[in-house]
């Protein structure tokens, strides 16, 4: 792939606007040098006002989204999207959301512009288990753990059964919910179900990652030792 068309895909502007980039001795090497539009160089060795490119496609990150911003790229309120540099929803491939978490749920969540990554993580197959952290309104009652294990639960709507997921109280009104499936708003239709209402969620695993100590509205990218970590809970 030429440089150029490179580096738009990368998000750094249209085809045009890189040119120009290029012209305005803007896009360099790492020693500093001024490239050309034509020049053969690897993607480490770029820079673009004097800082590294981002990532090349197979791009993934691991976010820990804050309550209020919603996993979709035209919601007129707050996005996960603001979390990262603007040119981050011009890359093409698009960067998109492994599955969604709520407005009103915070915690781990990961992107991927690897469409072959994106749909190995969501496959059934995967069976990759997902930690849930939540607070209730009132108490449970207590046969909520064995229901929700039970693999015969029904969702209002739905047509087949909800597979086993486990339930860990902690206190009455705190509990963790282990589930290897996501369908929509499903925690908190499960617990709505049972007579109770989700105060607030927290999603603290995936796979074998974890938020590991990453504050919240800050992200990370992925590398190969990770993608092993998420997989190994699972596959």
């Amino acid at each position: 792939m030429k440089i150029v068309k490179h580096i738009a895909n990368l998000g750094y502007g249209s085809r045009k606007q890189v040119q120009w980039m290029f012209r305005e001795g803007r896009i360099t090497d790492a020693d500093g040098e001024v490239l050309y539009a034509d020049d053969p160089v690897d993607h480490d060795n770029i820079r673009v006002d004097g800082e590294p490119l981002d990532p090349a496609p197979g791009l993934a990150i691991l976010l820990h989204k804050p309550v209020g911003y919603t996993c979709s790229t035209k919601d007129t309120g707050r996005i996960v999207y603001d979390l990262f540099p603007q040119r981050f929803r011009e890359r093409s491939p698009v960067l998109s959301t492994v599955g969604r978490l709520d407005r009103e749920t915070s915690g781990l969540l990961l992107l991927t512009d690897d469409g072959g990554l994106l749909h190995r993580i969501i496959s059934p197959k995967a069976n990759l288990p997902k930690v849930y952290d939540a607070t209730f309104a009132e108490d449970l009652r207590g046969d909520e753990a064995a229901l929700f294990a039970s693999g015969t639960m029904m969702l209002e709507s739905e047509q087949t059964a909800l597979a086993p997921a486990q339930l860990h109280v902690i206190d009455p009104r705190h509990a963790q919910l282990t589930l290897t499936e996501g369908r929509y708003h499903q925690v908190r239709r499960m617990f709505a179900a049972v007579g109770n209402h989700v105060q607030a969620l927290h999603r603290s695993r995936v796979g074998g990652l974890t938020l590991d100590g990453l504050p919240e509205g800050q992200w990370r990218i992925l590398d190969e030792g990770d993608l092993r970590r998420l997989f190994g809970a699972g596959e």
